[in-house]
């Protein structure tokens, strides 16, 4: 009979965030199927629906952000702040965890804390290549610190670091069928060159803006293009399209369900620089241009931006110009067969294929060194 083994995986708030944590449980759940675990998030984010929709219960601590540019309003972020702390204590009490993991996201942060304060060993999750304020707090009693670049002693213990690269989502390499189907599958032809381009599961503003400036330019080209719009804002280009037309030559969806039949039909992508969805093209080789969003902590989309660029795995736009310059950057790229065969080469040989495993393998050590103590 195997003893007993409940794990506490907390953090969310985008698909970078929750794709991964979810990753990490099914590896626990693969290499120990005994184990139980729970999910901590947050009020209203997407994780409430994408976690159980995944197969595991969760729970809600009432966390939100500071609010930057209205002052006056983080009194009662302060007030949600105090109130999750003592709901994350009284989740840990009950479930009485043996590890706590940390993906990042409002929520892991009372969570990790509290797991941290009441003695529970603790692993974070670091995806970006500059830390946030969060986990360079969580990291002073973290037990382990799992990251996806080099040189982050700069930020954790160099002694608490293991280099695992990000989870990505279960599916995308077991995809089967041939690239002539994932264009099928999307409306499109054979024999054209393909763009895919995808904002996060938020979407983009300024990647949207591109396409809706270009239109006359992408429906005038042999290329084809797969765009994710992001829910936010898809009522709005669709709204738009109709008045200005709709380019043939153009997919357009608010989000895509089947990223690896999407991936499959892509010659090249473009996307922000989030951890989870670079870590996704290192894997299956993705030459891409990197857009990265001006509107996150510490402009940590350009650092992980230009870690790849600086490798030549990637090329790079400012958001800034990407309305003007995006288009035709891709069209020049996507034609360049050249270009794409180097760009694809040097982005794989950054790739980690076991990242879900490996931190798996690591939460269960702590588990066990817990559970022992406690007897």
């Amino acid at each position: 009979m195997e003893e007993e083994l409940r794990i506490i995986v907390s953090g969310g708030g985008t698909g970078g965030h929750i794709f991964p944590a979810v990753s990490i449980a099914n590896a626990i759940k693969t290499q120990h199927p005994e184990a139980e675990i729970l999910f901590v998030g947050a009020e209203g984010r997407m994780e409430m629906q994408r976690v159980p929709a995944a197969g595991y219960p969760i729970k809600a601590l009432p966390i939100c952000g500071f609010d930057r540019k209205h002052l006056l309003k983080n009194i009662s972020v302060l007030f949600k702040i105090w109130k999750s702390r003592r709901l994350a204590r009284r989740i840990i009490r009950d479930f009485r965890p043996m590890a706590a993991v940390g993906v990042g996201g409002y929520a892991s942060g009372p969570t990790l804390n509290m797991a941290e304060a009441m003695g529970i060993p603790t692993l974070i999750q670091e995806q970006n290549s500059y830390a946030g304020v969060t986990n360079k707090l969580l990291a002073r009693r973290a037990d382990r610190i799992c990251v996806a670049y080099d040189g982050m002693e700069r930020f954790f213990p160099k002694d608490k670091i293991i280099l695992t690269g990000n989870p990505v989502r279960q599916g995308l390499l077991d995809y089967s069928g041939s690239r002539e189907d994932a264009l099928k599958r999307f409306g499109l032809k054979a024999g054209c060159k393909t763009v895919l381009l995808i904002g996060g599961s938020l979407g983009a503003r300024t990647l949207n803006e591109s396409v809706l400036r270009n239109l006359k330019t992408i429906g005038d080209s042999d290329v084809q293009f797969i765009w994710q719009t992001g829910g936010y804002y898809f009522a709005d280009i669709q709204e738009q399209l109709r008045e200005k037309g709709k380019p043939d030559n153009l997919y357009v969806t608010d989000f895509i369900s089947g990223m690896e039949e999407a991936y499959a039909a892509a010659d090249l992508v473009i996307s922000r620089a989030g951890a989870s969805s670079i870590s996704e093209l290192c894997l299956l080789g993705k030459p891409v241009i990197l857009v990265p969003s001006p509107n996150v902590a510490e402009d940590h989309q350009t650092k992980n931006a230009l870690a790849l660029v600086n490798k030549q795995a990637a090329l790079y736009v400012r958001d800034a110009e990407a309305p003007d310059t995006l288009m035709r950057v891709a069209m020049e790229t996507v034609s360049d067969e050249e270009k794409l065969a180097a760009l694809s080469r040097n982005i794989r040989k950054l790739a980690f294929t076991d990242s879900a495993a490996r931190i798996a393998e690591e939460v269960y050590r702590l588990a066990v060194a817990y559970r022992e103590r406690k007897r």
